[in-house]
């Protein structure tokens, strides 16, 4: 029963949540209860790009075309939330806000890669540009694995990682905490020359070869499985991130994506190389994939339901393992020049903080949770950490701030109502806050209830880009949520200004509390304001020692803050580029401290208007896009002490 079309009264949920709690401990199996094992498993599911829409239990209005058994059977089993969202709308802030439970704004991690000095796409062509944001999860934070280990955890990873610069760079997964870590593509590895080449076959050898249900074996699944299978005599947290469904978009399936294009009377076109552009969920190829992820995370619950607990002979591991599966951002609908999927009703995809690039599909199922119950409560990734500690009994780490919530009363109780996942001030959440100032989105959110506001920074000379957007996606009665307009269609902004300005300010109150950046004004931009004629000029520079002073002409605007942007390996593969705060000084000085190390730096100056000035400038006339930049080359040089 879906609760969006089917609402059901608040003491008939709680009947039934007691009803299907009670028959997971029925006459005998309580006996059973008083030598579990103190402590249970934890598997965390994340998947990369899968949409709202693309899992076959989601489906409202037009049902998907993707067929995902193993997916509608964990849902099942455990609780379908119907607002579930992630962190961010991109792949990694959320898997860092996932495993360090710190929001992405308060880690000024917002965005994927990150660590680079600030600076418009084009010099000309973009108005803003976004803010330094940082390039990976600092390697001291206390981590999701670091909490659970006191507790007797073993940890472990499998698949991708891409919390730092790049999927390789420091910190990868044995510096942040986990004890075993495997990182292969899987069938995610792309194939050459192309999409249309390289099939898998039965043959001995192939790497991917068919298995014997047809499905081309993926490493990501077998890696999973070895933890599994190295470790299920201790309790264990493994972190099971898949590469699928992130591009390529390619399935080494023949017969698969043979049946997708029957089922979807599409047909292939004759170029392997041209990319898919019928709209809509049509792409054969990715619907090949998505079937392929449903069968690897059924191979896994299989795993777990058919073996049987080293920790509690004559029971199952599954019987003491909660599953959270979700994914870390909404569908990639597609690009330029290719069309992926389509997340409607929901509004946009990945890259955006419209509902289809943050609301995704979440199952929890594990012990003493009730099988097969939909649930309208928001939940967000951040949850997670809080939860994780309290299904396991595990200590809160001493100093740690964590900006989700224990979700374990809600969940083991009843899990339609939003009235049990409570603040540290005792009151019901209501409210989540994102903030995305990058990308050609640059933009915040705020869910308040049944309304969602949304932020546009770059809405100045552009008419189609309003400065606020205010929607009511649900009216909820009864604990009920009815449905209203999750599509974001009808803009409440002009006739309901007060709720919007009062949501816009409960914004700022968000952000601010997380020190979060803002995007800058380009003063080479075309469609930049007026202002952009006052900004000001930096005239010189003086090293002396470790300190930096830079003189600067105000140009009618005031000069507001400085940041030094320094980097520690200029000029190596991993380069990556740090912010500290510089002071102004009388006479239009600023005065930076170069950190120990610093190899090379920038000043930036941010005037009373939004508008970055960087010294030396990162973009000029002869480098007018982010990629001709090598940004040590562009600044400046510390001295050696």
């Amino acid at each position: 029963m879906n609760l969006l079309h089917f609402p059901l009264t608040h003491d008939l949920r709680i009947a039934i949540c007691l009803l299907l709690s009670t028959s997971l401990f029925a006459p005998g199996s309580l006996r059973a209860e008083d030598d579990r094992p103190e402590k249970p498993n934890i598997v965390l599911i994340l998947v990369d790009d899968l949409g709202w829409q693309d899992v076959g239990c989601y489906d409202i209005d037009e049902p998907s075309p993707m067929e995902t058994p193993n997916l509608d059977a964990l849902a099942k089993k455990g609780i379908q939330f119907w607002q579930g969202y992630s962190p961010a709308p991109t792949c990694a802030p959320t898997r860092c806000a996932i495993l360090s439970g710190t929001h992405p704004a308060r880690a000024q991690k917002t965005h994927v890669v990150g660590g680079a000095p600030p600076a418009p796409h084009h010099l000309r062509g973009w108005a803003m540009m976004s803010p330094w944001y940082s390039g990976r999860m600092p390697e001291d934070t206390v981590t999701i694995p670091r909490a659970l280990k006191p507790a007797g955890y073993v940890s472990g990873h499998s698949g991708k990682w891409h919390i730092a610069i790049n999927h390789n760079a420091y910190p990868q997964p044995r510096d942040v905490g986990f004890d075993w870590t495997r990182s292969d593509r899987g069938t995610n590895t792309a194939m050459k020359p192309h999409r249309m080449a390289e099939f898998s076959t039965r043959e001995t050898g192939n790497p991917h070869r068919l298995d014997k249900d047809g499905f081309p074996r993926d490493q990501t699944t077998t890696d999973a499985l070895t933890f599994l299978r190295e470790h299920q005599d201790q309790p264990f947290f493994l972190y099971y991130a898949t590469w699928l469904v992130h591009t390529p978009i390619q399935t080494r399936s023949r017969a698969l994506l043979d049946k997708y294009v029957e089922k979807l009377g599409v047909e292939l076109p004759e170029d392997p190389l041209t990319k898919w552009t019928k709209e809509g969920q049509t792409n054969p190829f990715y619907c090949a994939m998505v079937e392929q992820l449903d069968h690897y995370i059924g191979d896994l619950v299989n795993y777990l339901e058919e073996t049987e607990d080293p920790r509690w002979p004559g029971h199952r591991l599954a019987e003491n393992t909660y599953i959270i599966f979700t994914s870390d951002n909404g569908g990639m609908e597609g690009s330029r020049n290719q069309i992926i999927t389509d997340n409607y009703p929901l509004d946009r995809g990945k890259i955006s903080l419209m509902e289809g690039g943050t609301r995704v599909p979440l199952i929890i199922t594990g012990p003493g949770i009730p099988a097969g119950v939909e649930s309208d409560v928001m939940i967000n990734g951040l949850d997670f950490y809080p939860t994780i500690l309290s299904l396991t009994g595990t200590p809160h780490p001493e100093g740690k701030h964590l900006d989700g919530l224990d979700l374990a009363t809600l969940l083991k109780n009843d899990p339609t109502d939003p009235n049990l996942v409570r603040e540290e001030d005792g009151t019901a959440r209501d409210t989540m806050a994102w903030h995305f100032p990058n990308s050609a989105a640059l933009e915040s959110s705020i869910r308040i209830g049944d309304y969602k506001l949304v932020r546009n920074y770059d809405h100045l000379n552009n008419p189609d880009t309003p400065e606020l957007e205010l929607y009511r996606l649900y009216q909820s009665e009864d604990e009920t949520a009815v449905r209203v307009d999750i599509e974001e269609k009808k803009n409440l902004a002009e006739s309901m200004p007060d709720k919007a300005s009062e949501m816009n300010t409960r914004l700022t109150e968000v952000l601010t509390e997380m020190e979060a950046s803002y995007p800058y004004y380009n003063p080479h931009g075309h469609r930049a304001p007026d202002t952009k004629q006052n900004v000001c000029t930096v005239l010189s520079h003086d090293q002396t020692g470790d300190e930096v002073v830079f003189t600067y002409r105000e140009n009618g605007a005031k000069v507001e803050r400085a940041n030094l942007i320094y980097t520690l390996n200029g000029g190596a593969r991993y380069e990556e580029w740090f912010r500290a705060p510089a002071k102004l000084a009388a006479g239009n000085k600023a005065v930076a401290e170069l950190p120990e190390g610093t190899t090379h730096y920038f000043l930036n100056l941010i005037d009373e208007n939004q508008f970055l000035r960087s010294y030396p400038e990162v973009l000029d006339g002869k480098n007018v896009s982010l990629g001709d930049v090598a940004f040590a080359e562009r600044a400046l040089k510390a001295n050696a002490p």
